[in-house]
């Protein structure tokens, strides 16, 4: 049977927060914060030939793999995070998400 002092809410608190590992977590990701991460907006792909790409100069026109319109996509340290499209804020390009990748899909996305 449980003393006075453990029917205290602290003390269900904390029993809680050892029991559940979701309940501890943002102190314990605290150290994670300050890690870089590479962030890149994909506007598209293409592949070129050595002689191609020595022959390019200024004014060429590279054909990329998305239509105009297309979303962009968002990665993280080469990863899929989410997708969006481009804006323009004070004259500098900017990015609005529009789909944020679900973790169940970055998880499968590792494998």
């Amino acid at each position: 049977m449980a003393t006075p002092a453990e029917r205290t809410p602290e003390a269900g608190t904390a029993a809680r927060s050892k029991a559940s590992p979701t309940a501890a977590t943002p102190a314990n990701m605290d150290f994670i914060l300050d890690v870089p991460l590479e962030v890149t907006v994909e506007l598209g792909r293409t592949k070129l030939l050595v002689n191609e790409l020595l022959k390019l100069g200024q004014g060429s026109v590279i054909e990329l793999s998305k239509l105009a319109g297309e979303t962009l996509e968002i990665l993280a340290n080469q990863k899929l995070v989410a997708r969006g499209e481009v804006v323009v804020i004070n004259e500098k390009y900017g990015v609005r998400l529009t789909e944020v990748v679900s973790p169940m899909e970055r998880v499968e996305r590792l494998r």
